[in-house]
């Protein structure tokens, strides 16, 4: 059995077999009998086990959603949905529970339940996640403004906001992650299929970040500046992540127990420009190193940031308008979050510039003391801003995770 999996090695994932039919099919019907022998000596000569990209599998039930303290995947589409007028609390519970039941198929790396097509169908799991969440004009489209957790409120207004309404917010919101492009690729069209008339795209956003085992040891992700981004994460392993990170199971309103808060921000930078820096000014611009990561308080990436710390030519070490500086939690009364984000590119602006950038995704317990506060001090600030456009923004009240039979949101739909 394989330590990774909890499989027997030889195990053929649905994807797989469907696959392996496929290729045999034809001559199935041709042969009769004869197709089933062709069809296992097929199945026999197919490799003993996927490779270890496609054998990752995350478990979909659980006491929180997956896809928020997941290891970041090397795809990832992010979607909105809005309801359709005459979508009342009913329609919307069957779309989740359709959906429950879709994801929970397709991250165990078997077929979607209706109407597959087979984009996947030679892949493992491919550590897909899907995450659902809902935003603040839901409550009012399905009767539950009672229901409406005081933390969805609507996010400030900011100075540097350059916000695409058509692209911000949404009733409905879906995180896809995945470390093989075809397998995100094939979860995003099933749940639209499965929204059918109850729901329409509202927006939806493409990423990537690193694949797995591109580099020689596991590292931080780099952004598409170059630069590490997410040193300053709380890890899963301390033992206060879980009250940053999550809704503790006293907290208001009940269904959001177990629960997290979502901000997400389609952030464009300004590559052509922020190029034409030097590698010492675009150090300065972070506070880090970019070679490394490292704090240009010295150590390496992992060393505390020293924001008290002097160079020989008592210069402070780290600028004042840094952006390692301005969004530290020491700078900000203690307010953390989880950033987990991908990066994009849609081509190239009217201008010849890359219309590319971060999809940035923020998880905390209340977003009133987690993004909101951080947000207000690097707008005032902070000196990456200048090389940075935020073109879309929103705020999504994600439930806990479901057990086996049930699905997400059911607290809130029927409770």
């Amino acid at each position: 059995m394989s330590a990774e999996t909890g499989k027997e090695p030889g195990h053929l994932s649905r994807r797989r077999l469907l696959g392996v039919a496929g290729a045999t099919g034809a001559a199935g019907l041709v042969a009769g009998g004869a197709g089933g022998a062709v069809a296992a000596e097929a199945v026999r000569d197919q490799p003993a086990e996927l490779a270890s990209v496609g054998r990752g599998e995350v478990p979909f039930h659980g006491k929180h959603q997956a896809g928020i303290s997941t290891p970041l995947q090397a795809a990832g589409h992010l979607a909105a949905f809005d309801l359709a007028g005459d979508a009342d609390r009913r329609a919307a519970a069957a779309l989740l529970r359709r959906w429950t039941r879709t994801a929970a198929a397709l991250t165990a790396g078997k077929p979607a339940p209706a109407r597959d097509t087979g984009v996947a169908r030679d892949a493992g799991p491919s550590s897909l996640t899907v995450t659902f969440g809902f935003g603040r004009s839901f409550f009012g489209r399905t009767g539950l403004a009672d229901r409406l957790p005081e933390a969805l409120g609507p996010l400030p207004d900011f100075t540097a906001d350059h916000l695409d309404k058509r692209r911000s917010d949404g009733d409905l919101w879906v995180q896809i992650g995945a470390d093989d492009p075809l397998v995100a690729f094939d979860a995003l069209r099933a749940l639209q299929r499965e929204a059918a008339e109850t729901a329409a795209v509202r927006w939806q956003m493409s990423g990537f970040n690193r694949t797995p085992g591109a580099t020689a040891h596991p590292m931080s992700m780099r952004n598409l500046m170059g630069q590490v981004d997410g040193t300053n994460n709380p890890k899963p392993a301390e033992k206060d992540f879980t009250a940053k990170v999550f809704v503790p199971e006293n907290g208001s309103p009940a269904w959001m127990a177990g629960g997290s808060y979502a901000v997400v921000r389609r952030i464009r930078m300004l590559l052509d420009t922020w190029d034409h820096l030097s590698p010492e000014r675009q150090d300065q611009v972070i506070g880090r190193r970019k070679a490394d990561g490292a704090p240009l308080s010295g150590g390496t990436e992992t060393t505390p940031v020293a924001l008290d710390k002097f160079t020989k030519d008592g210069a402070i070490a780290i600028a004042g308008d840094a952006h390692v500086r301005v969004a530290a939690p020491e700078s900000n009364s203690g307010a953390t979050m989880l950033r987990r984000s991908f990066s994009y590119h849609d081509g190239y602006r009217d201008d010849g510039a890359p219309d590319a950038g971060l999809l940035f995704i923020a998880w905390q317990a209340d977003p009133r003391h987690g993004f909101t506060p951080v947000q207000r001090k690097l707008d005032r600030g902070d000196g990456l801003s200048r090389f940075l456009r935020h073109e879309a923004s929103g705020l999504f009240a994600v439930p806990g995770g479901c057990a086996p039979g049930d699905y997400v949101g059911q607290e809130l739909l029927e409770g």
